[in-house]
């Protein structure tokens, strides 16, 4: 069912930052902006379609993002989006920041592309960032490809609409603080997986190197890694052994940490 225009907020949106890991990269997945690409949601219905001008309103790419609607939790708007774009549900997701500088929208092209696909008119929006994580073979294609979406090195980014530039390496930074605390990594990760791919997207993400027996060390201490008892096939070099993490261990092992394990 549609929703009428009046329901959608031109104040207030949600952007998301869909991180994912190639094996080798940190990717991040961005929609190309023109007039026949414009990432309309099902729910929105333009008042003034046609009424881009490829002239004043070059391509570009932007954040999975969309004018929450009236009466919608920012989450429930986030998942929305997410669930459009990857055609996954129950993804995880992490609010991060608000984005409320009054310049947001004072560039004329990407404000008059907003109000072209919009059918509002915008002076000023607020938005409210996530960063979400998504195992990339588990993400639908057709769905990216419905919305011209697809996939970009976290370091060699296209020109950017807005401040998304700018919420993207918020949302980098973010990532990194909590990978230093919970495990989220993994949902970057197939269910099974090699020390060294742990430890290469530990890399990826702090863009630093990591001493190779340290950190193999600390990460089989913890009872929540558990070997498979597989080793890779087909490999040049000596194959390794698949681990998988237990997150229901994870969460025992965190209570009983806190001393609230009733």
């Amino acid at each position: 069912m549609e929703k009428h225009l009046s329901e959608l907020n031109p104040q207030l949106s949600v952007d998301c930052v869909i991180f994912g890991f190639t094996g080798e990269h940190l990717k991040v997945l961005l929609i190309e902006r023109n007039d026949q690409a414009a990432h309309v949601l099902p729910e929105s219905k333009p008042a003034k379609k046609g009424s881009l001008n490829k002239k004043s309103i070059p391509n570009k790419s932007k954040l999975p993002g969309d004018l929450i609607h009236l009466g919608e939790d920012l989450d429930e708007a986030a998942k929305r989006i997410l669930f459009e774009l990857t055609g996954l549900k129950d993804i995880f997701l992490h609010q991060f920041s608000v984005f409320g500088n009054p310049g947001r929208t004072s560039n004329t092209e990407d404000r008059e592309w907003l109000e072209a696909i919009s059918g509002l008119t915008i002076k000023r929006v607020v938005t409210t960032a996530y960063f979400s994580l998504v195992e990339i073979n588990n993400s639908s294609s057709k769905n990216e490809l419905t919305h011209n979406a697809s996939w970009h090195d976290i370091k060699q980014l296209p020109p950017l609409t807005f401040d998304h530039e700018e919420i993207i390496l918020a949302g980098l930074e973010s990532l990194r603080k909590e990978i230093r605390f919970e495990p989220i990594c993994f949902k970057l990760l197939p269910e099974k997986f090699t020390i060294r791919q742990i430890q290469t997207l530990y890399e990826v993400i702090l863009d630093q190197a990591l001493d190779n027996r340290n950190f193999r060390k600390k990460l089989l201490k913890a009872d929540y890694i558990e070997p498979l008892n597989i080793k890779q096939r087909g490999v040049a070099h000596k194959p390794a052994m698949y681990y998988h993490f237990n997150e229901q261990k994870y969460e025992e092992s965190r209570k009983d940490i806190l001393q609230y394990n009733f």
